[in-house]
């Protein structure tokens, strides 16, 4: 995981497009692997990765915000500012203190990401991969309890069978309904969404 994230992170900030120089180009990530035992996930920012346990949500990663405690001090010890500026932000620029790219904020941005191992149980039943976008206005309660309701059939009507949203399974339809929820929430980043039915690999 780390050399995967550092490789992406050296092609994305050693090339230029065009005349555009790709030195404020960047983006967060997070990855997970899943074997018959183990899920491992890898997380480079504020998106987040959600587990859901016995009908309880178990975070398996930890937003990289200026703000925390240890990423304040790193940037700073770095030699970087943490500025609240309409929200805490490195420089008083980002709002995440970790990403691919955005070599402009290195070396106070890195693409480092945080890597957690969670032993498989019978009683694990999805795992939501969500970018920030969803989890800044939808709790982790609230987006397991909808994911459930739709892997179980029950989404909402106006998303029926019926729906010109035509969907391939019950995971993508709660993938899509997710990201409508937190639209008519007032979410203005990045949605991006990605439903992970756990039962169904368990065997």
């Amino acid at each position: 995981m780390l050399s995967c994230f550092s490789k992406m992170d050296g092609e994305i900030s050693g090339k230029e497009v065009g005349n555009e120089d790709m030195k404020s180009i960047g983006s967060t990530a997070v990855v997970a692997l899943i074997s018959k035992d183990k899920t491992i996930v890898a997380n480079c920012g504020d998106c987040r990765a959600v587990l859901s346990r016995d009908g309880s949500p178990m975070p398996l990663s930890h937003d990289h915000k200026p703000d925390r405690a240890d990423e304040t001090e790193r940037i700073e010890s770095a030699g970087g500012t943490v500025i609240n500026w309409n929200g805490f932000r490195v420089l008083g620029v980002l709002a995440t203190s970790r990403s691919i790219g955005d070599r402009y904020l290195k070396p106070y941005v890195i693409s480092v990401p945080e890597v957690t191992i969670t032993s498989r149980t019978e009683s694990d039943e999805f795992l939501i991969l969500a970018s920030d976008g969803l989890w800044d206005v939808i709790s982790n309660e609230m987006a397991c309890k909808i994911t459930r309701r739709c892997l179980q059939g029950r989404a909402p009507r106006r998303f029926s069978s019926s729906s010109p949203l035509n969907h391939t399974s019950n995971a993508a339809l709660a993938a899509a309904v997710l990201a409508e929820s937190a639209l008519a929430r007032g979410s203005k980043d990045n949605i991006s969404v990605v439903i992970v039915e756990l039962k169904k690999l368990i065997k």
